[in-house]
């Protein structure tokens, strides 16, 4: 999926459109605003390549939220390969979602902001989430190390409580307290 002009072809398009948005994801994160002006100082390359990839700060802040939502989905599978079900589900809350939660704080504004005029977030990303929820479920369910009546939405919900860490505290190893938390109560 590409977001504004972005030519799939040319590799220092995507490099830019990469750099756009990480640069847009720590402003983000760090003041919930976006400033095109600081975001291409930021990301090394000029306003007009910003304004070229993403013509309205909407538009911006969307791909921001689905780039965060899909690396957080995508790691999901390379995890279970990685590592037995059950230590990817802890590595994913702690090493992932943890941080994905906090990032989410700072852009939370300005996601309502951008949405205000759509009307609600893409719901596709939120089905995503689910669906990576599942996903580790299923696996653990296979190797019988938690009960498969679990619903992924409230194990999600459950997870929530990611949003409460603190970014300037122990969040590390509060992230891995609520996971042990949660894994106890999904356990066989």
């Amino acid at each position: 999926m590409t977001t504004g002009s972005v030519s799939p072809r040319r590799a220092d398009t995507r490099r830019n459109h990469e750099r756009i948005l990480v640069a847009a994801a720590a402003s983000l994160a760090e003041t919930g605003e976006v400033s095109f002006n600081a975001i291409a100082k930021q990301a090394e390359v000029g306003v007009g390549t910003v304004y070229r990839h993403f013509p309205t700060p909407e538009t911006l802040i969307l791909a921001v939220y689905r780039r965060e939502v899909r690396q957080i989905v995508d790691i999901v599978p390379v995890l279970l390969e990685k590592y037995a079900p059950d230590e990817a589900f802890r590595v994913w809350v702690t090493d992932h979602l943890a941080h994905y939660m906090m990032t989410k704080k700072g852009l939370a504004d300005a996601l309502r902001r951008a949405t205000a005029s759509r009307g609600e977030l893409p719901a596709n990303a939120y089905e995503a989430m689910v669906g990576a929820v599942a996903e580790m479920l299923e696996a653990n369910v296979a190797v019988g190390t938690v009960r498969p009546d679990l619903s992924p939405l409230v194990v999600l919900r459950g997870l929530a409580g990611l949003l409460l860490l603190d970014p300037n505290g122990d969040w590390r190893s509060e992230a891995a307290s609520l996971a042990e938390l949660i894994w106890h109560g999904m356990a066989r």
